[in-house]
């Protein structure tokens, strides 16, 4: 699959997925919504629906704060398939409402990394993409919350990517009934509610080298150090990349300069 990962910006907001352009579930205070509609326990998006909003909160962290987001691309279609969000953790007010709050003052917050349907091997392409940026950036460590999925809960793209069974048999007795007064114990409002679509799988932040760092049977927090170590790889990878352009480059050069060449013009060199 021909897949290319680039920057979010204000440019490219109106390319992304419909949910990611919407949900506001990671960026706005609950009740703070400007733009919010009524909706049933594990309805549709409506709880956390603005769309507006959340260019609103991508738009201040640009100018603040720097990139906090990535996107997958299709290089077959130029659709977006994917994206990962991330920010300081104090600009991501739903990361206060966790059993397993509060994330580490020296880390920067994996908030959401989604993919489209029958795109889900973009996910650790885009994880991939955010840790190049931050490892950059100087950032010393990521964290993200992760989700124990009950039997029948998925989240679209990144619940393809491996087995849930690792974790998510301990959670196999969970009653949905359990699930909603877990989540309306998270916050003051008894009417919010979870996105699924929104919160990473725990098993996959696991298979991508994260430890947990706060133990919970459904919302445990992992963290990710991004020591020299990682920076170097990176930065090599970078620079590997770098030169395959260039040698391209170079030996596209050459072919058109050996084209323009006229046939015949040795030998009538040889003739004088």
């Amino acid at each position: 699959m021909n897949l290319a990962v680039t920057r979010l910006d204000l440019e490219s907001f109106e390319s992304l997925p419909i949910h990611v352009r919407r949900c506001v579930f990671w960026e706005v205070e609950p009740n703070s919504m400007s733009r919010a509609v009524d909706a049933e326990i594990f309805g549709d998006l409506g709880a956390f629906e603005s769309e507006f909003d959340k260019e609103a909160w991508i738009s201040g962290l640009l100018l603040e704060w720097g990139t906090c987001g990535q996107m997958a691309i299709d290089g077959n279609t130029g659709n977006v398939v994917g994206s990962a969000v991330y920010a300081p953790p104090g600009r991501v007010p739903r990361s206060r409402m966790f059993p397993t709050s509060p994330v580490s003052a020296d880390a920067v917050l994996v908030s959401s990394i989604r993919t489209e349907p029958g795109f889900g091997e973009a996910a650790p392409i885009l994880l991939d993409g955010v840790l190049t940026d931050l490892v950059r950036r100087g950032v010393r460590a990521v964290e993200a919350f992760g989700i124990v999925r009950t039997p029948g809960e998925q989240q679209t793209g990144v619940a393809e990517l491996g087995a849930l069974e690792s974790m998510s048999n301990e959670m196999g007795f969970w009653a949905d009934e359990a699930i909603v007064e877990i989540t309306r114990s998270m916050r003051d409002n008894p009417q919010d509610d979870l996105c699924l679509e929104c919160i990473i799988d725990a098993d996959f932040l696991k298979d991508s080298g994260f430890d947990v760092v706060a133990s919970h049977p459904r919302f445990p927090r992992f963290r990710l150090e991004l020591d020299e170590g990682l920076g170097w790889k990176h930065e090599v990878e970078h620079a590997l990349e770098k030169l395959v352009v260039m040698a391209a480059i170079d030996l596209a050069g050459r072919e058109r300069e050996a084209a323009a060449v006229p046939v015949g013009r040795k030998g009538s060199r040889r003739n004088q």
